[in-house]
């Protein structure tokens, strides 16, 4: 058994060891998740997951976590900064010849460099308590299971979920990756966060190219532009393509007109340090890249999900919302008959917005 005095030292420790380990933040909360499992539940009846299939899988178990690995009694969230020091973000994004990438995804892949820290962290605790009558029970989820990352962090006092939908942390802003221990230990509990400091500001709403931010903390996926260009599978509606701009993968506009961005720390972990130059490089500089390169450029990072074939026609998009340029209609004509009806699409798409344009 664990008397409370020893729960709550262990708790310490485990914060302690979890800012040793490269987080941010520990905190720590229970498994009822009732009130985000009705939210979920009410946004996957207006069907704004498109094709997130995954979204509407396992049925509770997304918002019953000790479904999702029995014997869970509480979850230690664990918040881990992205933003790289000096990576620009309104200048590229202002120049509609370069290639704007989400910036948490320039670096390494986050989900195996925070699993193995989240495991090693449950390797710390079950050490710290081997003298205990317990049986230690962990399981580390970074992304990658149906797990309500915001809500539970939300409980466990990290911030709170923002009309944007995004987590939002008073003293760093949301440009940051969450990631979970559930653990059998009866551990103290940190307050939840109740204000929802967005007040009046409606920031993110407005600025939303898409206009996918249909309500408070609601977002249409099928209109966001993070889903166009990472999640659809298929062709990307003709009437949100123009309003995509130069965004490749991902977007971060709801994010940087955020008045609370304000306070984002840079990271200090080398692995999000931007690879091959993509915080910098040109639409056409990528669009050239054959599938071989793409692999090779991406191997590591997010970007590589996309795929080659989708990597092609996100850049098509945005080689088409580009201003008239030769090189531009040269590059298209080259993908033109390209072995996918899906790139052949936008980049057909792509030429006549270029025709159409002023030379």
């Amino acid at each position: 058994m664990i008397t409370p005095e020893q729960s709550q030292a262990l708790a310490r420790d485990i914060k302690t060891w979890g800012e040793e380990l490269g987080f941010a933040q520990v905190a720590i909360t229970d498994v009822d998740l009732q009130q985000h499992g009705e939210r979920l539940v009410e946004w996957l009846k207006k069907g704004y997951h498109g094709e997130m299939a995954y979204m509407a899988d396992h049925d509770d178990m997304r918002y019953r976590p000790e479904k999702l690995h029995p014997g869970t009694f509480r979850i230690i969230t664990l918040r881990m900064d992205y933003m790289a020091p000096e990576v620009e973000t309104i200048r590229v994004l202002n120049n509609p010849n370069q290639a704007y990438i989400s910036r948490y995804a320039l670096g390494r892949d986050y989900h195996k460099l925070m699993r193995k820290r989240i495991t090693q962290l449950g390797k710390k605790i079950e050490h710290a308590i081997s003298e205990l009558d317990l049986a230690p029970n962990f399981r580390a989820f970074v992304d990658s299971a149906p797990v309500l990352e915001r809500g539970l962090a939300q409980k466990a006092g990290m911030g709170w979920i923002g009309k944007n939908a995004m987590l939002i942390n008073p003293k760093a802003g949301s440009y940051f990756f969450l990631g979970e221990l559930f653990t059998n230990l009866p551990l103290p509990l940190d307050d939840p966060y109740q204000d929802m400091n967005c007040g009046s500001c409606t920031a993110c709403i407005t600025e939303c190219p898409t206009g996918a931010i249909v309500d408070n903390h609601v977002v249409d996926g099928r209109k966001c532009i993070s889903y166009l260009t990472i999640e659809l599978k298929t062709a990307i509606p003709e009437a949100l393509r123009s309003k995509m701009g130069n965004r490749i993968f991902g977007c971060d506009d709801c994010q940087l007109c955020c008045p609370w961005n304000k306070f984002t720390k840079a990271s200090q972990e080398q692995d999000f340090t931007p690879r091959h130059n993509l915080d910098t490089a040109t639409l056409l500089e990528l669009f050239a890249w054959d599938e071989k390169t793409f692999l090779a450029k991406t191997q590591g990072t997010p970007i590589r999900r996309a795929g080659h074939e989708r990597w092609l026609r996100n850049i098509a998009v945005a080689l088409g919302n580009a201003p008239h340029a030769q090189e531009i209609i040269i590059a298209l004509n080259d993908k033109a008959s390209f072995n996918s009806p899906l790139v052949q699409e936008h980049v057909n798409w792509a030429l006549q917005q270029q025709l159409q344009k002023p030379s």
